[in-house]
């Protein structure tokens, strides 16, 4: 079930790295960046350094094909100058660094922005592969099927009790994927048997390999970098927003909620962005709950929800994607991405719960403040209280929040080795 090379291409990736790429480069061309690896997962990665130093010098290998190439730019969003650019882009394995120290697997990327972004989907499917390889090297094509026949028998049962012909969803599941050769075995599985609800991947590479629908639009750090940009810190997200816009003009309209949570993100959605955006993407914090707290203020902006769209993909499985869904069918679109339970579960093992976010832009702090506090990822806390204060955090999220950030056994700063470009140790 494992083969080499882990990563087949630059489009092996998720959708959304290629959109937020161009946009940096239009944008942010000379942006720097740092970027902190982190497993939320209670497990011991150290033993892994050395493959995963391998793996990464293996990157600059990757290229988009003419073909692929050819592919992108049936996408009219997708600009003639960034496919230039795409076609000469490479990954620089000196942006990146891992090491273990306490038992721990450290991996940190320093770089422009436009050139480190595209290299964190590539990094955490090469710790999940390497990792499965290891650990489960028992989970073949025969298991793999037999997981996902149960999981697509679990959705048929779910329809003996609601009607599921407007339940779409995606896979979102590049980055915790058991391996490529897995994922691209339960994507075709899934085409065959689930082909009036299941409608596409966020991996373009496979996309065009299988002839599925790619889809993405933006990830947290596209919001989180404008928090060093030049604007005021409380007008970061609108901007990023706006900017969003201004590069994709209509395209790619759903936007990201919970950079700095539901609440601040409602405040900052007026209704010029409510009447431009499609639909918003929930990650964390009760599903249900953030729901609400959007189709109300919608309501509130005199905008109809039935004309918008929901997309949840935090921790789903069927069952969970199937209670939101009856929640909110006839008052509001809604569609899932799928990930990590899609394909890297497969029942005989434990996925790993691995990230790895923007913490700095141009030397200075940038965070997540995420609805469900053990997503936050910031490393300076000085910042982290700023940042809450300014957008109206509620005091008892921000205890939560704060908590969270303590427990940490040391600060990323503190427990990690001096960065030396161009070097691993």
């Amino acid at each position: 079930m494992f083969g080499e090379p882990a990563i087949q291409s630059l489009l092996d990736t998720d959708f959304y790295k290629l959109t937020m790429q161009q946009a940096y480069l239009h944008q942010q061309p000379a942006t720097q960046s740092r970027w902190t690896f982190r497993c939320r997962s209670n497990e011991d990665l150290s033993a892994y350094v050395k493959p995963l130093q391998q793996a990464f010098e293996q990157l600059a290998e990757c290229s988009a094909s003419e073909e692929q190439l050819a592919h992108l730019g049936k996408y009219p969003f997708l600009k003639a100058d960034y496919l230039e650019f795409l076609r000469l882009y490479r990954f620089n394995p000196k942006f990146l660094k891992v090491n273990a120290i306490d038992g721990q697997l450290v991996i940190e990327a320093h770089g422009p922005l436009m050139h480190v972004s595209p290299m964190e989907i590539p990094v955490l499917a090469l710790v999940s592969e390497i990792r499965n390889r290891t650990r489960y090297p028992e989970v073949d094509c025969e298991v793999i099927a037999a997981a996902t026949s149960k999981k697509i028998a679990m959705l048929e049962r779910l329809g003996d009790e609601v009607d599921l012909s407007d339940f779409l969803f995606t896979d979102f599941g590049t980055r915790r994927r058991f391996s490529f050769r897995a994922q691209k075995q339960i994507l075709t599985q899934l085409q065959q048997q689930l082909p009036n609800n299941f409608v596409g991947t966020s991996n373009p590479h496979l996309a065009l390999e299988l002839n599925l629908r790619c889809q993405g639009t933006m990830a947290h750090e596209w919001l989180q970098s404008h928090q060093a940009m030049n604007y005021r810190l409380v007008d970061s997200q609108k901007m990023a927003l706006e900017n969003w816009v201004k590069e994709y003009r209509g395209d790619l309209g759903v936007a990201l909620t919970d950079v700095i949570g539901v609440d601040a993100f409602c405040r900052d959605l007026d209704r010029y962005l409510a009447k431009l955006y499609d639909g918003f993407r929930h990650d964390s914090g009760d599903p249900i709950v953030w729901g609400e707290k959007i189709i109300q203020r919608l309501e509130a902006l005199d905008v109809d929800p039935q004309y918008k769209r929901l997309v949840f993909s935090d921790a789903l499985d069927f069952d969970r994607a199937v209670k939101i869904y009856r929640h909110f069918r006839g008052r509001i679109n809604t569609s899932f991405g799928i990930g990590t339970w899609l394909m890297g579960d497969m029942f005989v093992n434990e996925p790993i719960n691995i990230v790895m976010k923007l913490t700095q832009l141009n030397g200075q702090p940038v965070a997540k403040i995420s609805d469900t506090p053990g997503k936050t990822m910031c490393d300076d806390e000085n910042f982290l209280r700023y940042l809450m204060q300014v957008f109206k955090v509620d005091e008892a999220s921000q205890a939560k929040v704060l908590a969270q950030f303590f427990e940490q056994d040391k600060l990323i700063d503190d427990r990690d080795p001096v960065y030396t470009e161009g070097k691993s140790s």
